[in-house]
């Protein structure tokens, strides 16, 4: 059976703030979106007293003025948005809410648990009902499991975490406290950020702290613990250090937003060198350079630089429609990208073309992009992919679950450009892959392109 995964981003914020914990975590989700667009989900902690709101849909669509109303004050607040690929309902969006004997608990999660079904299966045997096919539950559950014989919900998170293997990003709030935690090897992103009145920020990505007009502080160290008492902070650090550093590489490459900075390095700037780098491996007669919006548009500046072919733009992206690569199902994929690109005639027609994107997963959206470019005169179409190729499924909450979807896997480099109806094509290397984010404070997972999997 085909496990649900998930691309998420999370938010919460601590302090009296007079701004208001609720509008301050709308704002948050509202730069995460770009992170999931099936759900959108708010807890305020008003004391102790948990008042939360979530559905699907956009974060604009699910918290109109009256659901913000009812949310009112708080001190404390987490929020979530997220995509699903399996199961989509209201069940199963978050943040998660349980009642047990030590309290209330509420979650955020982003990532994928990898030994899921042997934890539920063992939770279940001990009597726990699950309501949700969640991951997030799943950790709830163990927690509170741990937590039954500990003075803290920081020692029951620490006495959990070896347990729970995979990735995993959680922002964890009680009715005195704001945890935030990363797995061990840092496979997904988690800040902290400090706003002028003092209250603590934890997010996905640095944007969300710009959105609130929070300061950066730092990155949560994988397998760390933090913990936001009032306008106190500490830290649990007994986890970190063991495991291999293994931030997922596509958060430079595509699931990031440009303006954020993730363990140390400009997701721009990343996009920006893996330009370069493509530039300097596949150089070619062309008579312009143009990115596939929104990830690619870095990426072919990089690549225009370092050729000193002229940048374009090539398409006017609408922006009211949600990414094409994480919308669930091939077939609403395909429907999507006849409505969210459309070429700039000028820029293509009767042009030599380097089209720039960040990956070619099944193929069918880069040969629908290629043929835009030709019904708009393009005379050649050079691809070039700022990611290695896609060759083995992913574990740890990115969707690519099968190698059978994967054409990489089916298909000869010729045939790829065949079937995609490019006159050549280039992707950056795997050894490429590993240098694009420079001065960045940490190591890669890359086990979709090259089988090395940290843990499963």
């Amino acid at each position: 059976m085909q496990k649900l995964h998930e691309e998420c981003g999370v938010f919460g914020i601590a302090g009296n703030t007079k701004s208001g914990v609720a509008p301050l975590t709308y704002y948050g989700l509202f730069a995460l979106q770009h992170r999931g667009q099936e759900s959108a989900g708010i807890v305020v902690n008003d004391n102790g007293d948990f008042r939360s709101y979530k559905d699907v849909g956009l974060v604009n669509d699910v918290f109109t003025q009256e659901v913000m109303d009812r949310l009112g004050e708080g001190n404390m607040a987490i929020g979530h948005v997220r995509y699903g690929t399996g199961v989509h309902s209201r069940l199963n969006s978050q943040p998660i809410v349980v009642n047990h004997m030590m309290g209330k608990m509420a979650i955020a999660h982003n990532g994928n648990i990898t030994n899921a079904d042997e934890l539920r299966n063992e939770l279940e045997m001990n009597g726990m009902i699950f309501h949700t096919s969640s991951d997030t539950e799943l950790i709830a559950y163990m927690i509170i499991r741990e937590r039954l014989h500990t003075d803290t919900l920081e020692e029951a998170i620490r006495l959990a975490m070896p347990h729970i293997k995979g990735a995993y990003s959680l922002i964890i709030m009680s009715h005195n406290k704001l945890i935030g935690v990363r797995d061990g090897y840092g496979f997904r992103p988690l800040c902290i950020g400090r706003m002028k009145d003092k209250s603590y920020v934890l997010a996905s990505e640095s944007c969300a702290l710009d959105a609130v007009d929070a300061k950066f502080v730092r990155d949560v160290k994988a397998g760390e613990i933090v913990v936001f008492d009032g306008e106190n902070m500490s830290s649990v650090c007994d986890h970190c250090g063991k495991k291999p550093k293994s931030l997922c590489v596509f958060e430079y490459i595509y699931f990031a937003r440009p303006d954020s900075v993730i363990d140390g390095c400009s997701v721009q700037k990343a996009r920006n060198r893996a330009g370069e780098l493509l530039a300097k491996a596949y150089p070619v007669e062309a008579d312009v350079v143009i990115g596939v919006p929104d990830s690619g548009l870095d990426c072919a500046i990089g690549y225009a630089k370092e050729s000193g072919i002229p940048y374009g733009v090539g398409f006017i992206k609408n922006k009211y429609i949600g990414r094409t690569f994480i919308a669930p199902g091939q077939k609403k994929r395909e429907e999507r990208v006849r409505i969210k690109l459309n070429p700039v005639t000028e820029t293509v027609k009767g042009k030599r073309v380097v089209l720039i994107d960040d990956s070619i997963v099944r193929g069918t959206t880069s040969a629908r992009i290629v043929k835009l470019l030709r019904e708009a005169g393009a005379k050649e179409v050079h691809m070039r992919v700022s990611a290695p190729p896609f060759i083995n499924p992913c574990f740890y909450g990115t969707d690519i679950a099968s190698k059978d979807v994967l054409i990489a896997c089916t298909h000869t480099l010729d045939e790829i450009v065949k079937k995609i109806n490019v006159d050549s094509l280039g992707y950056l290397s795997l050894e490429d892959a590993k240098k694009i984010a420079q001065g960045g404070e940490c190591g890669y997972c890359t086990a979709c392109f090259d089988g090395e999997y940290p843990e499963v």
